[in-house]
């Protein structure tokens, strides 16, 4: 029964690494991005809902005037 040899097994995995990485920093190299991204202006706004001046039954029962 034939030895396994595994002699170029190193140079086989470090071809790969490197084929790997070139790989990689070229589908990197193709994007666009800013170079100077701007900050935004995170304005809050204000949402008019029915439940903001007044109380329901449901939220406060007891402090409601009696009918």
């Amino acid at each position: 029964m034939p030895q396994l040899d595994t002699s170029t097994w190193f140079i086989t995995i470090i071809s790969m690494f490197f084929a790997l990485f070139i790989l990689f920093q070229t589908k990197i190299s193709n994007h666009l991005y800013p170079s100077n991204p701007s900050s935004k202006d995170m304005m809050l706004t204000q949402h008019k809902t029915p439940w903001e001046n007044k109380w329901t039954k449901i939220y406060l029962p007891l402090s409601l005037p009696l009918q």
